[in-house]
């Protein structure tokens, strides 16, 4: 029986299950910027890699200001390697591209996704636990989400990043319940579900478009999801 519910925040709630690189990529070659899959995923991990090693984001910077940064951190890694040589005034141009349609499409999809967690709401407490940049309170008032979630756990205050299950557990014992009681909704097989199954929740994966072409086996988690509202019939 499910009591309470954990929901992870990037991957699960602002892209629908799908992986933040693939759905940067998307946008690269919606704005037909001229580099290659294998070229953005340079840029796409040195820019991860760059913000996990410094602390550039700020805790008062809103999502949009974040993916701004990124998006920055990306492009200048594609002109410095000679990917892709352009003028000043074309650089931002597409780059100010790029956020809008990045920016529009994730309001779209957390709106969408406020309005399974409102029902939700009706009936668990839940709790939110984040791989995030410190920021993630002023994210969540961005997207209207403030006080959809009783708690709200984040990597970069409490100095645990996904996969260490100690932070599911921080999650769990803030909701006051036993772990097999707790019901954690992830994209992530090996950051969310993995772990969370390693402490006794029950596991929801959110299956969407994987940053890799491997097969995961889909026996793990105790349920399978393609869309968010899929969870209103199976906590019922």
């Amino acid at each position: 029986m499910i009591k309470g519910i954990i929901f992870d925040y990037g991957g699960t709630l602002d892209t629908r299950g799908n992986h933040w690189g693939k759905v940067l990529w998307h946008a690269y070659e919606r704005q037909q910027i001229p580099v290659t899959e294998e070229q953005f995923r340079e840029a796409y991990v040195y820019a991860e890699r760059t913000l996990g090693r410094n602390p550039i984001i700020l805790p008062t910077y809103t999502f949009k200001k974040l993916l701004d940064v990124k998006l920055r951190l990306e492009m200048e890694y594609l002109f410095t390697k000679g990917y892709w040589t352009i003028d000043k005034n074309t650089y931002t141009k597409m780059e100010l591209a790029l956020l809008d349609d990045l920016y529009g499409q994730v309001r779209q999809t957390v709106a969408y996704s406020r309005e399974i967690l409102l029902q939700l709401k009706e009936r668990y407490p839940m709790v939110l636990v984040s791989n995030f940049y410190g920021n993630i309170e002023v994210v969540l008032q961005e997207f209207h989400l403030e006080g959809m979630f009783q708690k709200i756990i984040e990597s970069a205050v409490v100095g645990i990043r996904k996969p260490d299950a100690r932070i599911f557990q921080l999650g769990v014992d803030a909701l006051g319940f036993a772990a097999d009681e707790v019901l954690v909704v992830g994209d992530s097989m090996s950051k969310d579900i993995m772990p969370a199954k390693e402490i006794g929740c029950k596991t929801a994966w959110y299956k969407g478009e994987g940053w890799t072409d491997k097969q995961e086996d889909e026996s793990v988690p105790d349920v399978v999801i393609t869309d968010l509202q899929d969870l209103l019939s199976y906590t019922r």
